[in-house]
């Protein structure tokens, strides 16, 4: 069966389509579940709407929650449609963040990092003028978060994790033994990472992760879930298969979608 775990629609601001396009995408593709999991409103900042071109407004998210629930509802028998969210993951402000998640029935939440030292990690000037020791610090800091949602309970699946490569290719080649270690921590706290085909939208092209990190993620037994990332409703599903073919040859045998919280197991 074929699923797609991460997909947006209009509400974030800088992607297109209604869910209900996504959805009809999704059957058009073949898959069996799909799961809407728009980015999660600023909820630390006073503003309703902060960034409105990033995430949708906090005043959106009842909307968003009910819509999904509808068409779940309405597509019963066609397709699973499963109701998600992509949650940013601010230490600080962890707290707020599972105060506003605990009464929403979420199949899943995907945790993760867009912003370290301050910075978007998908700013093009991050790497700018910067030396080696630095970009090593960056890395560092970068998997430390990633860490540290792992560890926080607050997810199922987390998010694109080498996604700092997105305008920066050689942010893979930069040597840091935090990468393993933020592995080894994932596949003790049980939660999933994605094989997420949306590289290819930005400079790094191919996925998230590395392969590299794949096979890393096999040795300390990471699940592993499948989302395109997409924002258009034409990419969803985007090479679901080529994805199951790598993770064979690589050694995997299942992967997993996450529904009422609870994980799901699907053959490869």
């Amino acid at each position: 069966m074929k699923f797609d775990l991460h997909t947006h629609h209009y509400r974030c601001g800088h992607a297109s389509g209604e869910i209900r396009e996504y959805i009809e995408a999704g059957i058009a593709h073949g898959l069996s579940v799909i799961g809407i999991s728009d980015h999660s409103p600023y909820f630390w900042h006073d503003d309703d709407h902060h960034q409105p071109g990033i995430a949708m407004a906090k005043s959106e998210l009842p909307n968003y929650i009910n819509e999904v629930l509808a068409l779940k509802k309405e597509y019963e028998g066609k397709i699973d449609v499963l109701l998600g969210i992509e949650s940013d993951f601010f230490p600080d402000y962890k707290e707020v963040y599972q105060n506003v998640y605990k009464d929403i029935p979420f199949d899943y939440i995907i945790g993760s990092v867009h912003f370290s030292g301050g910075r978007s990690i998908f700013d093009k000037t991050l790497f700018h003028d910067v030396d080696e020791k630095k970009k090593r610090e960056m890395k560092d800091q970068y998997y430390r978060l990633i860490m540290e949602s792992a560890k926080s309970g607050m997810f199922q699946i987390l998010g694109h994790i080498d996604a700092m490569k997105g305008f920066y290719p050689a942010f893979s080649d930069i040597d840091s033994p935090l990468v393993e270690e933020t592995l080894k921590v994932i596949g003790e706290t049980g939660v999933a990472i994605e094989v997420n085909t949306s590289a290819k939208m930005k400079d790094a092209e191919g996925w998230y992760p590395s392969d590299d990190m794949l096979e890393k993620a096999l040795h300390y037994g990471v699940e592993i879930s499948f989302g395109s990332d997409s924002h258009v409703p034409e990419r969803v599903g985007d090479e679901f298969d080529l994805v199951c073919e790598k993770l064979k040859e690589i050694g995997f045998k299942h992967m997993v979608y996450y529904k009422n919280k609870e994980k799901r197991i699907v053959e490869i």
